[in-house]
């Protein structure tokens, strides 16, 4: 397994450690419910060093990358981010990716752990006939997630959501941005790998408290974020997942258009709240509560800490005009109201 600039910190924390897309990396260092509160009243600390991150470089960066994803990256900024999605020419999801624009012709696209050796792959396939370079980085990430992140990293009112800026952070030149997966404010530090020790200490003593992958996906759920492998596949379009917005139709030709035009889901993804002790896991059938017959699928479910019952994202058909269904939670029949997405605001 590969291991993070970071892993000699996670041991010294005494993390528990798992596999994760190839990686070692920490799943909780104490109680994954402690350090979802964390994030949620204070700040939590996350290593990212997992990520993905692929710089595209050169003279047609930005045409190449309206052509290749499925949003307009030519219209971002220098110093902004634009969330955005990588297609197959059938309109499935390939990945999800976080590109920001860090000069005039160089952009830097974070893909998930487990999809960045294809993302990589197929960029450079699509990238045939552009003058563009594409490169895999090696980089540390830090993110610092929470209402008191600003107090930690330092206030940045320069630093917009989804943007990014050069920055120095514990006498450490750094790539500082303003993104999150959390549902709170938040930051992403990226830096040399050789400086990320420092700069996790420097957060650490001025509040943040580590947090693993556990409490991680717990935070995304109740905020109503997509997870890739889940709510997002290659069997399953933007439109399928609400995030057709994401999608700039209007382009002449990007990867994947003719498909993405033509869709129309017969399913869609919603929020679900049971009040049971047992909660909606991913693969749970959804049924109809008047014919008991399966109207879709559970692709994330957990109880929320925040909330104090537990959520659940699932595909049910289009068609269906209910408020309440039924989920089969391991042969137990569970009454589940429909609600809207995130289940969370700050």
């Amino acid at each position: 397994m590969r291991r993070t600039a970071l892993h000699d910190v996670h041991r010294r924390l005494g993390a528990n450690l798992t596999s994760f897309a190839g990686w070692e990396m920490p799943l909780r260092y104490g109680s994954d419910v402690a350090e979802h509160h964390s994030v949620r009243k204070a700040a939590g600390l996350f290593d990212l060093g997992h990520m993905g991150q692929i710089d595209i470089t050169g003279p047609e960066a930005a045409a190449f990358l309206d052509y290749a994803l499925v949003g307009r990256l030519s219209a971002v900024a220098v110093g902004r981010a634009k969330y955005t999605m990588l297609c197959h020419t059938t309109g499935g999801v390939i990945d999800d990716l976080v590109v920001y624009r860090l000069a005039e012709q160089h952009f830097l696209v974070v893909a998930n752990a487990a999809n960045a050796p294809v993302v990589l792959a197929m960029l450079g396939e699509h990238s045939g006939g552009y003058t563009v370079t594409v490169t895999a980085a090696d980089r540390a990430l830090i993110a610092v997630q929470g209402p008191q992140a600003a107090t930690i990293v330092g206030e940045h009112p320069d630093l917009r959501y989804y943007a990014i800026k050069p920055e120095r952070l514990a006498g450490r030149d750094v790539l500082l941005a303003r993104t999150g997966y959390t549902g709170e404010d938040g930051f992403e530090i990226y830096c040399e790998n050789a400086d990320a020790e420092a700069i996790w200490d420097w957060a650490a003593a001025a509040g943040a408290a580590p947090a693993g992958l556990a409490c991680r996906d717990t935070l995304r759920l109740e905020a109503g974020m997509p997870l890739y492998g889940h709510e997002l596949t290659v069997r399953t379009t933007p439109m399928h997942a609400g995030l057709g917005r994401v999608v700039a139709l209007d382009k002449r030709d990007f990867v994947g258009a003719e498909a993405l035009r033509a869709v129309e889901p017969e399913s869609v993804l919603v929020g679900l709240v049971t009040k049971g002790r047992r909660s909606p896991r991913a693969g749970h059938a959804v049924l109809d509560p008047a014919t008991g017959e399966k109207v879709g699928e559970v692709t994330s479910g957990a109880p929320s800490p925040t909330l104090g019952h537990p959520i659940a994202m699932a595909y049910v058909a289009k068609s269906l005009n209910l408020t309440k269904l039924l989920v089969d939670v391991r042969g137990t029949r569970e009454e589940a109201d429909i609600v809207p997405l995130p289940f969370y605001k700050r």
